[in-house]
């Protein structure tokens, strides 16, 4: 029943151009601003891209977009806590989650759904 609601969800985002796909270097974060948002952008060393809130979950927050990327997962920069960028699950023994966003791929155009 999730995923069908993030399905439909993401059918029906607005996506807005963030950059062209050779901005986003792999393993490394960059921070864009959509809709008064601000989002950290992945580009996996398997070519795809994650989109999520530039916000640690921890109650101290921090941005995430400075963080090491591992496959699909992020290491928060400062309170290295390991998030799962497909899902945005803080993995065990802590806990959150941080917002994701979907990404399309037009052409060379990287796209973010709201």
């Amino acid at each position: 029943m999730i995923q069908e609601q993030a399905a439909l969800e993401e059918q029906n985002a607005v996506y807005i151009r963030v950059g062209h796909s050779e901005d986003f270097p792999p393993r490394l974060g960059k921070t864009v601003f959509v809709d008064k948002k601000e989002i950290a952008v992945f580009r996996l060393t398997d070519g795809r891209f994650c989109a999520i809130d530039n916000r640690s979950p921890n109650r101290k927050g921090g941005p995430l977009s400075e963080g090491m990327v591992s496959g699909h997962t992020l290491y928060d920069p400062l309170y290295d806590w390991k998030i799962n960028l497909l899902d945005g699950q803080v993995m065990a023994p802590d806990t959150g989650q941080v917002k994701i966003y979907p990404v399309k791929i037009e052409g060379s155009d990287v796209l973010i759904g709201l």
